[in-house]
């Protein structure tokens, strides 16, 4: 299920995000407006509900949360645009600090 949250997920939220994956959630960001898009089975389709809300492209990137251990994998097809981003891979140290910051507030102590 994908979910579109303004403030920190809920546990019930947590495990509909994990149902695509189990172990891990596809999420986009918007990091100037701190919301998240969460679940499903592609970046793409968390972005696109984004934009339908009203996010700037160059604002949203994308990656994957692991909820058991933590990990932040910063890597999606979303993110490679010639003139941000030459990879799948978030380069930019201070987006993936804001990335982080993000998802922390959103999914911590769940």
């Amino acid at each position: 299920m994908i979910l579109l949250l303004r403030e920190r997920a809920t546990p019930e939220q947590l495990e509909q995000m994990l149902e695509q994956h189990k172990f891990y959630i596809k999420l986009a960001i918007d990091i100037e407006r701190w919301v998240i898009v969460g679940g499903g089975d592609m970046h793409a389709d968390c972005e696109e509900v984004l934009l339908d809300d009203g996010s700037r492209q160059e604002n949203i990137w994308a990656g994957s949360f692991m909820p058991t251990t933590g990990r932040i994998i910063y890597e999606s097809m979303v993110n490679l645009r010639p003139r941000q981003n030459r990879s799948m891979e978030i380069l930019d140290s201070n987006i993936k600090e804001r990335m982080a910051q993000i998802i922390k507030g959103f999914f911590n102590n769940l």
